[in-house]
């Protein structure tokens, strides 16, 4: 199959990228490289030699270097990126599910840091950070206009030591001071537990190393529990991505062998590939197949797959594969829109670029770059509707995504940001009441009105479809 594609997810305290996660593939050699433009190279060493006698103080060669290098990369899309010693070894651990930090998956949103979510039992979690909360100070540095990166490493540290985050609440008109203690994270990608006789409900909070035998775990547990499961939800909702081999091995469980998850193309012939829910393409080397353990009425048993803005790359890949053939209903909200690969290629033993190299295709051949999955029922956050999907960030709103080829009817920006401002509004007039209360029931709770709605689908029971989402067409990118 050459070389294996995997997609290496966030970390720490932040999904990387703008929102969600990353797609990457194992490093291959270029058998050659195009000629060199030896008229710009030479203005950039021009640059470089000024810089170095004109510039009001002494700059080190390796930081203008570094910096020059991190600027080439950057300003090629949201996802590629230069990593440094440090940085590397935290992308690195972000596929294992441990990592130090305070727990928290992090975007960007009108220059402060935007939590997307706290991660489940984290130290961020007990502290009360709730989705949507707006970092505006880490210890006594304010954070409007520093890059995402650089607040990921100034939130990490050593395990015991604390930091003191200044978070600002948007629908408590509020700032506060949260102290918090890094410890090593140890995520759990997935929950399951019988919501009601029959029906069972799996949370995929992340794809790691671990999440297709955890899956297979959890499913004999339900199974042992009650062997007579009717429907299944599996909830993907928030999910940022991960390794594409877990997205492979989580859709072939509910898929025949041999049907296809996910396609690549770019310009490299590694990056033109077909991944089937073959074993060749989840397996590990050395370990068995877990899916051989798994109660055989999985693979069959009617299902519903919950998303929403949060649900990122490998996510989306198995949104796509369920739903393009045909084994799913999909229900939620509109995806997030990356569609994208990238390439992890070391610079040297400790450096390296995350280089985009291909798009990503569902088993029909659509493209989810700055689009997402669009589910085949729209059903809000809660039973009062979901007014405020327009503030949410999706692929499209990032500074030089990529356009989705397939076209379609863009949405323009001005009309995006009339819907963001009514709903700002609406945000504001509601803030003044103390008695609103926004905050969303926990996934999987007896409150969780998307989860009733999936329940309601498997049973044939009627479902109370969104009266306010909409299809989200890609909007028009900057130049």
């Amino acid at each position: 199959m050459g070389q294996r594609l995997k997609i290496a997810g966030w970390i720490s305290v932040g999904v990387l990228a703008g929102a969600l996660t990353t797609v990457s593939l194992q490093t291959v050699a270029r058998g050659s490289m195009a000629p060199l433009p030896l008229e710009e190279l030479q203005q950039l060493a021009a640059v470089f030699g000024l810089i170095k006698t004109d510039y009001v103080e002494p700059v080190d060669d390796k930081k203008l270097i570094t910096d020059a290098i991190s600027g080439i990369v950057a300003g090629l899309d949201p996802h590629s990126q230069y990593f440094d010693k440090k940085s590397f070894k935290e992308f690195r651990e972000g596929t294992s599910g441990r990592f130090v930090g305070v727990g928290i998956e992090i975007t960007q949103e009108d220059g402060l840091i935007k939590v997307v979510s706290p991660i489940e039992g984290s130290p961020a979690d007990r502290a009360g950070l709730k989705t949507g909360d707006l970092i505006t100070k880490i210890g006594d540095e304010a954070v409007r206009g520093l890059p995402l990166n650089d607040a990921v490493k100034r939130i990490r540290g050593e395990p015991g030591t604390k930091i003191t985050l200044t978070v600002f609440r948007k629908d408590e008109s509020r700032s506060f001071p949260v102290t918090i203690t890094r410890e090593e994270i140890k995520t759990q990608s997935v929950k399951a537990k019988l919501v009601e006789p029959g029906y069972a409900w799996i949370r995929i909070s992340q794809f790691q190393d671990r999440t297709l035998d955890d899956f297979v775990r959890k499913a004999e547990d339900i199974y042992q529990k009650d062997p007579n499961i009717k429907g299944l939800v599996l909830d993907l909702r928030n999910d940022p991505g991960g390794l594409l081999d877990a997205a492979i091995g989580i859709s072939a469980a509910f898929l025949p062998e041999g049907a296809t998850v996910v396609s690549t193309d770019g310009q490299l012939a590694e990056s033109k590939a077909i991944f089937t829910a073959s074993p060749s393409n989840y397996v590990r080397r050395g370990n068995g197949d877990p899916l051989k353990r798994l109660p055989e009425v999985f693979r069959k048993v009617p299902m519903v797959v919950l998303v929403n803005e949060g649900s990122a790359s490998a996510s989306e890949i198995v949104a796509g594969a369920l739903q393009d053939n045909h084994r799913a209903t999909i229900m939620g909200s509109q995806t997030f829109g990356k569609g994208s690969v990238q390439t992890v290629r070391p610079l040297g033993p400790d450096t390296g670029i995350k280089l985009t190299t291909a798009r990503y295709f569902t088993p029909s051949g659509k493209s989810i770059q700055a689009r997402g999955i669009v589910p085949d029922v729209m059903v809000d956050e809660t039973a009062e509707g979901d007014v405020f999907a327009a503030l949410r960030l999706r692929e499209s709103d990032l500074v030089k995504h990529l356009d989705n080829t397939q076209g379609g009817e863009a949405a323009t920006d001005k009309a995006l940001e009339k819907a963001r401002e009514e709903a700002r509004k609406k945000l504001e007039e509601e803030a003044k009441n103390a008695k609103v209360e926004r905050k969303l029931p926990e996934f999987g709770s007896d409150k969780d009105f998307p989860l009733v709605q999936a329940l309601n689908q498997l049973k044939g029971q009627p479902v109370q479809a969104s009266k306010t989402l909409t299809e989200r067409k890609e909007a028009r990118k900057d130049d």
